[in-house]
């Protein structure tokens, strides 16, 4: 897999809580690994919190080589969450955080995605975006019910709260999803820092340019801040190489 990463404070924010990992190169048992995370809380609970996660699950990933990828992810998230929860009763500076996650693995033409909170996974394939996970949001969940329009004055005013995060409690519940890989897809991974900023539309045609990842990627952030930058961003994106597509 390549690979090209990118986080930024914003215009607005004072402080960077978002925290981003990514190897194209085994990390333990997975052939590649890549997470976002978005961390909440005041002072610097948020910074710690999603950096604490982030760590966290790459070290368990090191030390159990012998499990699948959706137990090696799922394991992981879980032990991580009971850490970072156990530390937000210890200490009172960190009460109260907590940090959303994606985390992705690409194997033997599978992506594996787990996620937690509202932090995205798109991909990209000839030519349309198709985001892969849901946001754990309130805005998702009243227009799941219907009792909602997406994109609504209403959905705008609260799209920052969601309904699930990483440290809150003790146990988290975590989606996981799989997609077949194909020739020339792309995988884009980021905080609502840039999903909140940049419209579908626009992130499309920035992928679809032909351009490499690290200047997609600059690209994307630098449109998150010229559309205001009111929050931080982290943006990964991805092309699996051919051996862990698989053959078509």
């Amino acid at each position: 897999m390549e690979a090209y990463a990118l986080t930024d404070t914003g215009r607005v924010r004072e402080r960077n809580q978002d925290y981003i990992f990514f190897s194209s190169d085994p990390v333990g048992g997975l052939e590649n690994l890549l997470l976002v995370a978005d961390g909440m809380g005041g002072h610097n609970a948020g910074d710690y919190a999603s950096r604490f996660v982030v760590e966290e699950l790459n070290t368990y990933v090191r030390l159990h080589q012998e499990l699948s990828p959706v137990k090696l992810l799922k394991e992981g998230i879980s032990q991580a969450n009971e850490r970072l929860y156990e530390k937000s009763l210890e200490r009172m500076d960190l009460s109260g955080m907590g940090t959303t996650l994606v985390a992705a693995t690409a194997q033997d033409g599978i992506l594996y995605v787990a996620n937690i909170g509202d932090s995205r996974l798109y991909l990209y394939r000839g030519g349309q975006l198709r985001q892969i996970t849901r946001d754990h949001s309130y805005v998702e969940e009243m227009v799941a019910k219907g009792q909602m329009e997406r994109n609504s004055t209403a959905y705008r005013r609260k799209k920052n709260i969601i309904t699930r995060a990483l440290g809150i409690e003790y146990s988290v519940e975590i989606d996981f999803f799989e997609e077949e890989l194909m020739p020339g897809d792309l995988v884009l991974m980021c905080s609502d820092g840039l999903s909140n900023m940049v419209e579908e539309e626009r992130m499309t045609e920035i992928l679809s340019q032909n351009m490499s990842l690290k200047e997609k990627a600059k690209k994307l952030l630098e449109q998150a801040n010229e559309n205001g930058g009111y929050d931080n961003i982290a943006v990964i994106v991805a092309e699996p190489l051919v051996s862990e597509v698989g053959p078509c």
